[in-house]
């Protein structure tokens, strides 16, 4: 039975409190900066207090120690590393907790101020769901949360008041951007590094192998992700997240490719002017921002070299190159359970690419494949979600054993 995190400890009086910062996900790559960043920042005003991972807890554990953070909760999501967890060498005053209903119960507790969200694919959306609910201040890394509960996630916005800030590089350079501006935009521009195939030929995408693939130019990022960057997926699933995030219709959003990835995003008003958000690539810099927003205090991050010369390139995406892009759009316009399945379809096909059953140029034609065979809903429920989320899987399968028979 799943230990509640809920105690009666009295909240302290007579001074501040520190924010409470909760990472959920925290062995990922966003999750290491998010504990990067608050080993950085004042313990008497911003602590870690609770962190989860799911099977990498040799690295979690590893990580705490590095950093110094004594969070009061650590959560480990896969019931079946509980024994292992608890052989682990553990931050002195950390109390373990296992499974799923953990993430909720971690991310809603009313001593969670800020809930970071980092939690790769769908398996982060009840507990985003969850916080946003509950009314948290939430970083949001996990843009499949909206990419599949989009709808689900700004009602609850609206109902409780949570505030909802992206960590996601291109989306915190939007939501910095806008920041004092009295009037909408007139577009949102997603800035995209253009991956490893940015200049490949049609035949050697279709010949890439996962290490090809893998081979991101620009950023260190997990396996799923790095194949997502590769095809563009990742942008497809940004167009669908900014759409929920900013409440701008698709027609307001575009994709440029800029292969510095210095650039991360541009906001363009009304009257014609254009503003971007530079920094050199560090997810820090939009984790601290999350957690520390309104304020901007140091971070432990490289700064722009004013004495270096810089040349940047912004380039027109190219649809045809990364289909992906025409998938992202639609879906956007589309809402309902088209996220889901798109999310999801994704997942199971970028699998099917890392074990080596399918063909690169093979994982939008499936992702296509199961939107068009899907029964679409515009007012899902999260029941509904997940079970088209599980039939999405399903058919990829159906749809590689068709392929190959």
């Amino acid at each position: 039975m799943l230990t509640s995190p809920v105690d009666d400890e009295p909240p302290l009086t007579g001074k501040m409190q520190p924010t409470n910062v909760v990472v959920l996900g925290a062995s990922g790559s966003i999750g290491e900066a998010s504990l990067d960043v608050l080993s950085h920042l004042p313990p008497k005003r911003w602590q870690a207090w609770g962190v989860s991972a799911h099977r990498q807890l040799g690295e979690l554990s590893q990580r705490l120690f590095a950093t110094g953070l004594r969070p009061r909760f650590i959560v480990a999501s896969d019931p079946d590393s509980a024994s292992m967890a608890q052989g682990m060498p553990w931050p002195k005053g950390s109390e373990l907790l296992f499974g799923g209903d953990a993430l909720v119960d971690l991310a809603t507790h009313p001593q969670c101020d800020t809930l970071i969200a980092a939690i790769v694919g769908r398996a982060g959306l009840e507990s985003t769901l969850a916080a946003v609910q509950a009314g948290k201040r939430v970083g949001l890394a996990n843009k499949e949360a909206l990419v599949v509960g989009g709808c689900l996630v700004c009602e609850a916005r609206q109902v409780s008041g949570a505030e909802l800030i992206p960590v996601d590089s291109e989306h915190s350079a939007i939501f910095q951007c806008i920041q004092g501006s009295s009037s909408p935009p007139r577009s949102l521009i997603l800035t995209a590094s253009g991956g490893p195939f940015r200049t490949s030929t049609g035949e050697q995408m279709r010949q890439a192998s996962v290490a090809d693939a893998l081979a991101h130019p620009t950023w260190q990022m997990g396996r799923k992700i790095s194949i997502d960057s590769a095809t563009m997926m990742n942008k497809a699933l940004e167009i669908i997240e900014a759409r929920w995030l900013f409440d701008v219709p698709p027609s307001k959003i575009q994709v440029m490719i800029h292969p510095q990835s210095v650039i991360h995003s541009m906001v363009e008003f009304v009257d014609g002017s254009v503003l971007a958000q530079l920094s050199p690539p560090d997810m820090r810099l939009p984790v601290q921002y999350a957690i520390t927003y309104p304020e901007r205090l140091e971070c432990p991050v490289s700064r722009l070299d004013t004495l270096s010369r810089y040349d940047w390139e912004m380039l027109p995406a190219d649809p045809e190159r990364f289909p992906a892009l025409t998938l992202g759009f639609e879906v956007a316009a589309a809402g309902g359970t088209a996220g889901a399945v798109l999310n999801a379809a994704n997942e199971a096909a970028v699998q099917l690419f890392l074990d080596g059953e399918i063909r690169f140029t093979e994982i939008v034609p499936a992702c296509r494949s199961a939107l068009e065979n899907h029964h679409f809903e515009q007012h899902p429920t999260l029941q509904r979600l997940l079970e088209v989320d599980r039939w999405a899987r399903a058919e990829v399968q159906r749809w590689h054993s068709g392929t190959r028979a």
